[in-house]
């Protein structure tokens, strides 16, 4: 039985083949595969993307899609060993896990990390619980890292740019009023380092490094490929013959739980908006987003209204390569 929590554990061969199976299911959406099955989709925090694309990919398959929504439907879980239960708590993930596997096929969570305490968070406590005691094979939706946004986003660049060994990917931080979790940030690292392209990262200050785990992985990565790795506070280094460009905002990981003290090294990005002008020093790129997206903050209208955009095929995406994964997982378990 193999789960899905992140594509460091997948070959880029397999994850070539899942994205391989899911322009066959573009082409032609409805399946079997998941007939008679059925998986449950359980939400810690909202989605409109994820819950929509994961509920209709399973009916396409012919299969049955049980929405549980976390955050009131059912009770909070413990997940600690040897946990004295007199808090909030009505149940432990060992039996949660384990009563939800006997009723369906797949398991897929979605949960973010609480902002706290990194050094416990970055361990993705809750979904990595959920594998080690379910039965059934687990399906990230998107905790600390978001693996089948990486499939969507790498299906999208192959589509508009070919074979993307030896490109260049940069992956800019872009201005958001708050600071957000760094998952898609730390799979848009993964993925692009994992086929081979060469990885720039843009940040306002060098405390917007991600977690060494996801740095060092694409390090390795990008070293296996001959590939190279780069993080820089330079605009025009940064974005100057990128082929494709990728937005996202984070917190800076010095100040997790302590975001106001942030706020300076927040401001220093205030520039950073993808505009035409930051476009235009790039090699003909495509730019994305994982969306929802501020317009106008993340990136300008100008942009998000041309032909380089692929955000929304890089959504649609998601709706095909999640298929590729429930019926992968399904067949092996």
């Amino acid at each position: 039985m193999r789960h899905f929590l992140t594509t460091e554990d997948w070959s880029r061969e397999e994850l070539q083949g899942l994205i391989d199976r899911a322009r066959e299911y573009r082409d032609s959406p409805q399946g079997d595969a998941l007939k008679g099955k059925s998986i449950a989709l359980v939400f810690f925090n909202p989605s409109l993307r994820t819950r929509t694309s994961f509920d209709l990919g399973a009916h396409q398959l012919g299969g049955h899609a049980i929405v549980l929504d976390a955050r009131g439907g059912t009770w909070p879980v413990e997940m600690t060993d040897g946990a004295v239960m007199d808090g909030g708590p009505e149940e432990h993930v060992k039996e949660a896990a384990r009563v939800l596997s006997s009723y369906v096929d797949l398991i897929a969570i979605r949960c973010f990390p609480k902002f706290e305490d990194w050094t416990v968070e970055r361990e993705d406590p809750l979904i990595e619980a959920y594998a080690k005691y379910a039965t059934v094979p687990v399906i990230n939706m998107e905790t600390i890292v978001h693996p089948c946004q990486e499939l969507a986003h790498m299906m999208a660049l192959q589509d508009r740019l070919g074979d993307v060994r030896g490109k260049d990917f940069l992956l800019t931080w872009v201005p958001h009023p708050k600071p957000l979790n760094t998952a898609v940030a730390n799979s848009a690292i993964l993925i692009a380092s994992k086929f081979g392209m060469n990885v720039r990262m843009l940040v306002p200050d060098e405390a917007y490094a991600l977690d060494p785990r996801y740095m060092g992985a694409a390090e390795r990565f990008c070293a296996e490929s001959g590939a190279r790795f780069s993080m820089t506070t330079d605009v025009e280094e940064a974005y100057s013959g990128a082929h494709a460009v990728y937005a996202k905002s984070w917190g800076a990981l010095p100040f997790y739980g302590n975001w106001d003290a942030e706020a300076p090294l927040r401001a220093r990005g205030a520039g950073f908006m993808i505009d035409e002008a930051k476009m235009a020093l790039t090699d003909n790129g495509v730019v994305s987003h994982c969306l929802p997206m501020r317009r106008n903050v993340k990136i300008a209208d100008a942009v998000v209204d041309s032909d380089a955009f692929i955000g929304i095929s890089e959504a649609e995406n998601r709706l095909h390569v999640q298929k590729a994964v429930m019926e992968r997982l399904a067949k092996d378990a």
